[in-house]
């Protein structure tokens, strides 16, 4: 599988993950996406032994773009603070059904997961197991009955944009577990991982990398954001 390498040195490797391929091994047995990139840099560098790479961040295995991993443990440490001090930017598109409220806001909720079903519900805020949950949202365009928006999280729960967005009253586009209601069985969730931006673990430089939704529908409706 050919994989879009986005950024890379020595510390770092960022990459554009593709739709339905899981990060790292599940119960599915499908090929996950550590190990191709571990395969590739082995090949690429004629690595003798095991390749490290570290595992940061995730994406849910129907979202696809950009993600970085860490080509050494130091490298992985440092970019673990820097998530932990918030201090990785994130955005995100979606295509939601319908069209927002309000043109932009701050939604915050608390979330609770349960791992049996791998299923994550909106809990009120004493309940002793959820986690707060906050993103911003901006409206950027909306036509056909559904709207493209702007989405920067301010935390990294499990299903979080999935299920803040659908508590909101507007499901993501092809999203069948938390807008089944809407969206009907084989439809690609329409939820891209567009943006990072980071300190760099040893330079401190600034990293900022993009990565643009293909040129497929739902994405296709605004082509100015998509690939061409």
């Amino acid at each position: 599988m050919n994989i879009p390498i986005l950024y890379e040195d020595n510390h770092l490797l960022v990459v554009e993950k593709p739709v339905n391929i899981p990060v790292q091994g599940d119960d599915s047995r499908d090929k996950d996406l550590l190990t191709i990139l571990k395969e590739d840099i082995k090949v690429r560098y004629n690595k003798p032994g095991n390749v490290y790479l570290g595992l940061v961040h995730r994406l849910d295995r129907p979202v696809g773009g950009v993600m970085v991993f860490a080509k050494t443990s130091k490298a992985a440490s440092r970019l673990s603070d820097v998530i932990r001090k918030n201090e990785l930017e994130r955005k995100y598109l979606a295509v939601v059904r319908g069209v927002p409220n309000k043109n932009k806001a701050k939604l915050e909720h608390y979330l609770y997961k349960d791992t049996k079903k791998n299923k994550v519900h909106a809990v009120s805020a004493n309940h002793k197991e959820g986690k707060k949950a906050v993103l911003d949202y901006e409206t950027i365009r909306s036509s056909d009955g559904l709207s493209l928006l702007s989405v920067r999280l301010h935390t990294g729960r499990s299903h979080q944009i999935r299920v803040q967005l659908a508590e909101s009253g507007t499901p993501l586009y092809g999203d069948q577990k938390y807008g089944q209601h809407v969206n009907r069985p084989g439809q690609q969730i329409a939820l891209w991982a567009n943006l990072l931006e980071f300190p760099h673990p040893t330079t401190k430089e600034i990293i900022r990398v993009e990565s643009r939704p293909p040129n497929e529908y739902p994405w296709n409706l605004w082509t100015t954001i998509t690939k061409h």
